[in-house]
């Protein structure tokens, strides 16, 4: 090579320092006259020799432009087709590389244009690795946004994690940074060596949008194939997701659910999962799974809600290929599969998005805006439509390409409200000077709005614990757009009234009915979440009052209400059998209490409330309409006994709910019905033996009476049982 051919003195220095901003200007082919100029960057390689790529001829060998690895030299005869390797040498090692910088563009000027506007609906297709095959060559093409980078390489075991082996080739205007490494494939472990434009090293970056990831603690990236898509959410399950059908979850901890027997210290993965849970959620007759947060995250304490990889399923039970079998496996059983998903903050570990480009990129720069106190998390910036664009193209992503059946979205309070959990002066009002964070709101209404048209028939739930209007109302009608919002404030009336001793009760009824005055306002689930059992907060049978039999006895009377109550119903795993103790996410639960009667009937009972309530539509059917309710008698304090009625879309759908929350029988209880001919039947007793109860109650069978009560012409006398739920239908 002449002297006017070779790399200038400022150049090489800053490929060595590995603080070049454009490497494609300098690595790579470039024509010259008759032939090629090629210079490649190999760290402590004693020789360089560019190869023909079919016959293996050597072609030229490279001279040495710098000791610690840069090398350059000349290809006689050759144009820009030419196909070349390099061949390289270590000592007595030799190995074989084709050269990254003599491929073009991985994304496309249109993807760039969607990408830069946040207009791309599955932003995933593009950004991240994916395996391609480009020039007849396979290898892996990384695409990341990090516009405030000077300098982003991919590292990893492909290149010894030498950033300056990989620098990436930056598409400016939009901040997206590409390249093509050649000769590698699935499996590989990766991650972003980024420098800030202050020149910092920042901590190794997983990918925003790497779709399976190292286990814990271990922090890289890992090339996976991007699942395919997953077919529209057919007609029946579509329907199991409405407002009219009989919706029951049962929310799972996979990593707490059960143990292995013989190595409780080891989780079952997705596949030994899929083997149990199915046939036991079957068998206990919940419609759908609402699974614990399934993004990779680094601290097995915070349950999966403080994720750092939102579009990787954690490791800890597996691989992606394995998780989409158990959703796989669930369909096959009719059984619908949620996954919470968090949108609302992630968390500072140095490897995730915080800080990612050595910008505030993800997250708010005013702490006061973009740090949460409470959980020590952040917050993104809904106000930049790459952000918006990330997450929804996430949703987007596990409803597609895991053919989940639906999201339910955590602390959607927190998001709603600038001033959430803040004191005064540590939160920036709005720009019309209130506490609405509006860029959020905006957030959520095209969140809803591009689920419902590019996946109809999922289910989008809303965590939300405050009265915010219209959260399961369209956006066009000023509304978030969600399908249901969990009822927290049925929630917590109800476990405080049930926690009172019986003789109390008389004086605070109105706690246990005030759900109703607002049963209707949203599309309502009732929620006995994971929530409700940690903290000190102890178990659900743990906060019921009384001695053994009463406790258990308070604990059916409560889930009969519960599910005759409108709205969708969901329990936390253990709650469907009267788990004892505390959850503890690192340990399964105590499946060995189903030796016990008491424990067995709970169950017993909660697969036929599941199945009652499935059967009856009048339990189901108006659950988010108000003419599927209507009070028989909630005045009568003193004995604390209610009754209501829920209604079905057929004359005849009817279901009579009456409830004694007090351990005394109550002998011919008059209850005002409808008229029907051939009298009414129980078809649910909570007090019944079988679930562990003494067995009082009505007969099996009850006539009507032309007597008059509570504003009906007719009525059944009942005995009520102790602490009880029973319910009749028409016979």
């Amino acid at each position: 090579m002449n002297s006017s051919e070779r790399l200038s003195r400022d150049h090489i220095q800053a490929l060595i320092e590995a603080r070049h901003e454009d490497p494609f200007s300098v690595l790579g082919p470039r024509v010259a006259g008759n032939g090629l100029i090629v210079r490649a960057l190999f760290p402590d390689a004693d020789a360089v020799t560019a190869i023909d790529a079919e016959t293996g001829d050597a072609l030229a060998e490279l001279e040495r432009a710098h000791d610690d690895g840069l090398f350059e030299g000349r290809i006689e005869h050759a144009d820009i087709d030419t196909r070349y390797r390099y061949r390289v040498r270590w000592n007595d090692d030799v190995a074989e590389f084709e050269d990254t910088y003599r491929f073009g563009p991985v994304l496309s000027d249109y993807d760039l244009w969607l990408l830069g506007e946040g207009t791309h609906r599955r932003p995933f297709e593009r950004l991240g690795a994916h395996p391609r095959t480009l020039d007849g060559v396979v290898g892996v093409a990384f695409a990341v946004w990090a516009p405030g980078a000077r300098r982003v390489s991919v590292v990893g075991d492909f290149n010894l994690w030498d950033g300056r082996r990989h620098p990436m080739r930056f598409r400016h205007g939009n901040g997206l940074w590409e390249l093509f490494v050649p000769d590698i494939g699935l499996g590989e472990r990766y991650q972003y060596e980024i420098v800030g434009a202050d020149g910092t090293l920042l901590p190794l970056k997983a990918d925003p949008y790497g779709f399976a990831a190292e286990l814990r603690p271990a922090r890289a990236s890992i090339v996976a194939q991007l699942p395919p898509s997953a077919a529209p959410i057919d007609g029946a399950r579509a329907k199991a997701n409405a407002r009219d059908a009989a919706i029951s979850f049962y929310e799972v901890h996979l990593g707490s659910w059960m143990r292995p027997e013989d190595q409780a210290s080891r989780y079952l993965d997705y596949r030994e999962i899929a083997d149990r849970l199915v046939p036991y959620v079957l068998d206990m007759g919940f419609t759908h799974i609402e699974l614990l947060p399934i993004s990779e995250y680094p601290f097995d304490g915070s349950w999966g809600y403080q994720p750092v990889g939102l579009y990787a399923p954690t490791r800890r039970f597996g691989s992606p290929e394995a998780f989409r079998e158990l959703v796989d496996r669930c369909h096959e059983a009719g059984i619908g599969v949620l996954m919470d998903w968090v949108p609302g903050h992630f968390p500072t570990d140095d490897h995730g998005l915080g800080g990612f480009d050595g910008t505030h990129l993800y997250e708010h720069a005013d702490p006061r805006q973009g740090f949460h106190r409470d959980w020590d998390t952040l917050i993104f910036n809904y106000g930049r439509h790459e952000v918006r664009n990330y997450l929804i193209g996430n949703a987007l992503y596990w409803l597609e390409r895991f053919d989940i059946d639906g999201l339910r979205v955590d602390a959607v309070a927190s998001m709603l409200y600038l001033d959430y959990s803040r004191e005064a002066g540590d939160w920036v009002p709005n720009r019309h000077g209130g506490n609405e964070n509006l860029e959020a709101i905006a957030f959520l209404r095209e969140l809803n709005r591009v689920i419902g048209t590019e996946r109809p028939g999922a289910m989008m739930v809303a965590e939300e614990s405050t009265a915010w209007p219209g959260v399961t109302q369209p956006p066009e009608d000023d509304g978030l757009g969600f399908h249901y919002k969990w009822n927290m404030g049925w929630m917590n009336d109800s476990l405080d009234y049930m926690t009172l001793d019986p003789v109390y009760r008389a004086h605070h009824q109105n706690e246990i009915t005030f759900s109703l005055v607002y049963a209707f306002d949203e599309n309502f689930i009732l929620p006995l979440s994971h929530d409700e059992v940690v903290h000190g907060k102890g178990s659900i049978l743990g906060r019921m009052p009384g001695d053994d039999w009463q406790r258990f006895a308070n604990l059916r009377v409560y889930y009969g209400f519960m599910y005759t109550h409108p709205g969708k119903k969901l329990l936390f795993m253990g709650d469907e059998f009267a788990q004892e103790r505390e959850w503890d996410h690192d340990a399964g639960l105590d499946w060995a209490l189903l030796d016990a009667d008491s424990h067995a009937g709970v169950a017993a009972l909660v697969a036929d409330l599941n199945q009652l309530y499935r059967d009856v539509p009048a339990l189901h059917h108006g659950d988010c309409d108000p003419s599927g309710f209507a009070w028989i008698d909630h005045q009568d304090h003193a004995q604390s006994v209610m009754s209501f009625r829920r209604l079905g879309p057929g004359a005849a759908d009817i279901a009579v709910c009456v409830f004694n929350l007090t351990p005394t029988v109550r002998y011919d209880y008059d209850i005002g019905v409808p008229p029907a001919p051939q009298g009414y039947r129980v078809v649910m007793n909570t007090d019944a033996a079988r679930y562990g109860g003494s067995g009082a109650g009505p007969a099996d069978t009850v006539k009507t009476s032309p007597t008059p009560a509570h504003g009906l012409d007719h009525s059944i006398a009942l005995t009520l049982p102790p602490l009880a739920a029973v319910v009749l239908v028409p016979i």
